[in-house]
């Protein structure tokens, strides 16, 4: 093959990928897809909540039974991933996430000298197991608005073992869940599953 024969097929190949970026640009300029507001054809005795309808956001599973019989040496190693922004020992900086020494029973948007979402502030309340539950299910879902951004953990059996391990870290640990918070947050999960 000689050197003109060659630079046709590079500048072909060139072209090619020119008019193929380029189409895709224009498509993307000129074709705006919209979401269904309803079925197109209604079907009798089907539910609504499907594609087209609007749909109660799933909540976590509940966790509070399985605490006490958490592993906290698991619970250890799932928080590597939180010590990119968060430091666990006491007196520690706040980083990108507020130090967590401590953080079971403390007020949300407490720790001093950390600036907080405006969301963090607002929710108020206890960190307490419950409300741990469902901010590390899914931060953005139970609070939206925070600053953290990290899509949760989905399995009830690392949350039960990180928050059992944050629970080890303070001066003095908070008692276990008791029967009624257990049967209490297993009521209010169970109708959202």
């Amino acid at each position: 093959m000689s050197g003109m024969e060659l630079n046709k097929l590079m500048a072909a190949v060139l072209v090619a990928g020119i008019v193929a970026s380029f189409s895709g640009f224009i498509a993307k300029e000129f074709i705006h897809p919209h979401e269904l507001h309803e079925n197109a054809v209604k079907i009798e005795g089907v539910s609504n909540a499907g594609h087209g309808g609007v749909q109660k956001p799933k909540m976590p599973d509940p966790v509070l039974a399985l605490i006490a019989g958490a592993d906290i040496a698991r619970g250890q190693k799932i928080s590597r991933a939180c010590a990119a922004c968060h430091s666990f020992n006491k007196g520690g900086a706040n980083s990108t996430g507020p130090n967590l020494w401590n953080v079971m029973s403390r007020s949300k948007a407490s720790e001093s000298g950390y600036s907080y979402s405006g969301a963090m502030k607002e929710q108020g309340g206890q960190w307490d197991y419950a409300a741990l539950n469902k901010f590390l299910w899914k931060p953005k879902a139970y609070m939206p608005g925070t600053k953290m951004n990290y899509i949760g953990l989905k399995k009830p059996e690392d949350r039960a073992a990180l928050i059992a391990w944050l629970r080890t870290l303070a001066d003095s640990k908070p008692s276990l869940p008791s029967k009624a918070d257990i049967a209490a947050e297993a009521a209010e999960l169970a109708t959202d599953h």
